[in-house]
């Protein structure tokens, strides 16, 4: 009921008395007073005065599923939000109600990772009221071998929105986010299938925006939004805009299933193109150069034997002009 009262309250310009509240919802003025204070609770300015009613002041940087939700533009993704204060990792629970067959588009947002993961088992150092943990529900109906491109795509829509706030992003291939040869952001995807048939692909996604701690071992290699520019980000405007970008761009390759008009874009964003690197792949560390990005999304090594090699999976760091490892 405090959602419905909150949307009452959100698309109001003026006082709204007790009396209307209780008759537009069927509830008692006490049920009203309970649900306003459980507002104000969590953090809601509510302004009270008698005989007026109560006004609600819409300047606030609340994060929760009223506010994620109520200002997209999207057609589809993130119309339905399941937003939590801490949970363990926000994949996990959109694996299990994908599972239970929720639909395509649906989100979960927490603002704290209990367990947060990472590509290839890695954890994901998380800090409350700071970053976004996101993962997304996709239900494509597409061939296996196509699926591995969305996660690419989704970097792409990623460091669009960043470059509107006029951060300059870069891809470190597959799908980490870098920026001053940092890591902000992560894109962990997990898919469900059989055969040829895609029952579902959890996207996670996590950025740290306003992020001041990390762990020791991290401080080198991580780093926030709010730590490389100096500015306080709205975490809400970023997480709507990527479900904005993302998915125009997601329906377009769903449309036609043609990386082309993506790979260019992929390549201008890709650290690795051109840069010496290591791979470690299939318990093997490969030593190289990346000569090019395939219209597969594969990586193509030219090793120090010039043999071309091309690679699907892996995680791969780059060695800068100081030798040192991103």
């Amino acid at each position: 009921m405090y959602n419905k009262i909150l949307k009452l309250l959100s698309d109001a310009n003026e006082f709204i008395s007790g009396e209307n509240i209780a008759n537009n919802f069927g509830i008692t003025r006490s049920a009203v007073w309970k649900n306003i204070n459980k507002l104000k609770n969590m953090g809601y300015n509510i302004v009270s005065i008698n005989n007026k009613g109560y006004l609600l002041n819409k300047n606030n940087s609340l994060y929760n599923e009223f506010e994620i939700t109520k200002n997209l533009k999207t057609k589809l993704f993130g119309k339905k939000c399941y937003f939590f204060e801490e949970i363990d990792s926000t994949n996990n629970y959109a694996k299990k109600i994908a599972s239970d067959n929720e639909q395509e588009g649906v989100i979960v947002v927490s603002n704290f990772q209990s367990k947060g993961k990472g590509r290839l088992d890695k954890s994901w150092f998380c800090e409350k009221d700071k970053a976004i943990y996101l993962s997304l529900i996709l239900k494509p109906n597409i061939p296996l071998t196509n699926s591995n491109r969305i996660t690419l795509i989704s970097g792409i829509a990623l460091c669009k929105v960043l470059k509107n706030l006029k951060i300059d992003a870069k891809i470190k291939w597959p799908n980490d986010i870098i920026l001053n040869n940092k890591k902000i952001a992560g894109i962990l995807t997990e898919l469900n299938a059989q055969i040829e048939k895609i029952h579902y692909i959890i996207m996670g996604i996590g950025i740290n925006v306003n992020n001041t701690i990390f762990e020791k071992a991290l401080i080198k290699k991580a780093s926030s939004l709010f730590l490389e520019t100096g500015e306080i980000f709205d975490r809400k405007l970023i997480l709507n805009n990527f479900l904005l970008e993302f998915e125009k761009m997601y329906n377009e390759y769903i449309e036609f299933l043609n990386f082309e008009p993506f790979l260019n874009e992929y390549k201008s964003l890709c650290l690795n193109l051109n840069k010496n690197v290591t791979l470690k792949y299939k318990n093997k560390k490969i030593n190289g150069k990346v000569i090019d990005i395939s219209t597969y999304g594969s990586l193509i090594l030219l090793d120090e034997n010039n043999k071309k090699i091309e690679i699907n999976s892996g995680e791969v760091s780059i060695r800068n002009t100081n030798g040192e490892y991103i």
